[in-house]
């Protein structure tokens, strides 16, 4: 059975920092393609990064570029999102979520077209 367990968020001031960790168990972990995703009250869900299977290609929302890095380290089955310089309109709860087809489309990853692991999200709140 996989889970998929985030973990990181809280409270912060604007201008701050968080790292996210969002750690899988129940599978061979890079094998998979996986991706950042944040919904907000009264907002659709919307994609903030994704990884290929090694991390040697990122993708980005427009948004968080320059601000956020996703990064993974498949020896502990862990991928991060590190996020500085953060915004109140970043305030949302933060989800993991595992590409089940094993491959690495990031168009669809990032379009939310895919079926995936999802864990149940941290949230995370960004103080003016």
């Amino acid at each position: 059975q996989v889970q998929v367990v985030e973990s990181g968020g809280g409270l912060v001031q604007a201008g701050g920092s968080l790292r996210l960790s969002c750690t899988v168990f129940g599978l061979r972990f890079d094998d998979y393609g996986m991706g950042w995703f944040r919904q907000a009250p009264g907002k659709e869900r919307e994609a903030v990064s994704c990884i290929d299977w090694y991390g040697l290609d990122t993708k980005y929302e427009d948004s968080v570029k320059g601000r956020f890095t996703i990064s993974r380290d498949n020896a502990q089955n862990t991928m991060y999102l590190q996020m500085n310089s953060l915004k109140p309109e970043d305030t949302a709860m933060y989800y993991c979520a595992v590409d089940k087809s094993g491959g690495y489309y990031y168009t669809d990853l990032l379009a939310g077209k895919f079926e995936g692991y999802w864990g149940q999200g941290t949230q995370v709140t960004v103080s003016s």
